[in-house]
């Protein structure tokens, strides 16, 4: 019979594996996150009903502004892009390059070409739109089910009804429980390195928004860093926000800030496994070819989980003592014994 501890590492192992194949990896993220984020706020609160208001209204305010920022852009875009496409065509006119728009609405039909036809381009919409809405009620699973075991952890609520007090699934349910809490402290130790690196992304994006003198700057520091808790992924939305806030001021701001923004996210990589190496004591190329495994196995998921398992592996490792391997004997030859031949002299 296999034991519970194996049967443990074995529920670990198919439920990362699962969020692999079955593309659930942002779900399980959700998870994660909406419990680190409950037990920061339990850690300054002390109570858990207090904790669980202010995760709320955190998540409450982070989806407030996502919409805000979303409708602002839809309608601000056609005005953005008749104030910069004039002066791209000049640009483009001085170095002889010609442009397959002059206005917004041409700019629109040279991207519905580039994507297709009309009917596979609203193909796509609607796709993109049942993809969003499948992740949004996922996420919302995600954070329900992190408030549940905030509020209540164990597999095995009810150990103490059981007519057999050490049965094989509570014993089970207790081992899995260890794995699952040690997997937890490995992603806190990460998410712990995550916010340096999201100081530092921060201190770098606002010194450039201040020296170019970006509009709404401060608004846009918050977001750099509120979004750099996120790994990779977290860089790329704040990215987008600063270089559109720069495109209503001119095309050549918008460049500028787009070629900045993409050096800090490339170097971003390498901050990221010195950083992160050194929180989980790994050397800098190990996590980053961690890094690039796991983007390449789960895509931005995997990306973030991948120090995180690092991390677990190595901690796991370090618990299991192996005896220390003899060296071989050598077979020693016992002399050969010459009879002694007894003689007269």
């Amino acid at each position: 019979m296999i034991t519970p501890t194996r049967l443990s590492y074995a529920v670990l192992a198919a439920t990362i594996i699962l969020a692999d194949v079955l593309y659930l990896g942002a779900p399980l993220l959700v998870v994660l996150f909406s419990y680190f984020a409950l037990r920061q706020f339990y850690f300054l609160t002390k109570r858990k009903w207090l904790a669980s208001i202010l995760f709320v209204i955190v998540v409450a305010g982070i989806a407030t502004a996502a919409v805000y920022f979303t409708r602002a852009a839809i309608l601000a875009l056609p005005d953005v892009a008749d104030t910069s496409i004039p002066s791209a065509s000049a640009w483009a006119q001085k170095r002889q390059i010609e442009l397959p728009f002059t206005d917004f609405e041409s700019l629109r039909q040279a991207i519905v070409q580039v994507l297709g036809q009309e009917a596979h381009y609203l193909r796509n919409v609607a796709n993109f739109a049942k993809t969003m809405t499948v992740m949004l009620v996922f996420s919302i699973l995600g954070m329900v089910a992190a408030a549940s075991l905030f509020f209540k952890t164990g597999l095995d609520p009810y150990r103490s009804t059981h007519r057999v007090r050490n049965n094989l699934y509570s014993i089970c349910c207790d081992e899995v429980s260890t794995r699952f809490r040690d997997f937890y402290r490995s992603f806190a130790t990460v998410m712990g390195a995550q916010i340096t690196i999201s100081l530092i992304n921060t201190a770098l994006t606002g010194i450039f928004l201040f020296a170019v003198q970006m509009p709404y700057a401060p608004l846009l520091i918050a977001v750099a860093f509120l979004c750099g808790l996120v790994p990779i992924v977290g860089n790329l939305v704040s990215n987008t926000v600063t270089v559109f806030v720069a495109l209503t001021v001119s095309l050549k701001l918008a460049i500028f800030a787009l070629v900045f923004l993409v050096v800090i996210h490339k170097l971003e990589y390498f901050l990221n496994s010195k950083i992160i190496g050194d929180r989980i004591r790994n050397p800098v190329w190990l996590t980053l070819i961690a890094l690039i495994i796991g983007e390449r196995l789960m895509g931005i998921p995997g990306l973030i989980l991948a120090p995180v398992v690092l991390n677990y592996l190595r901690v796991e490792m370090l618990t299991v003592e192996v005896p220390p391997t003899q060296p071989p004997k050598s077979k020693i030859q016992a002399p050969s014994r010459t009879p002694v031949q007894s003689g007269h002299g």
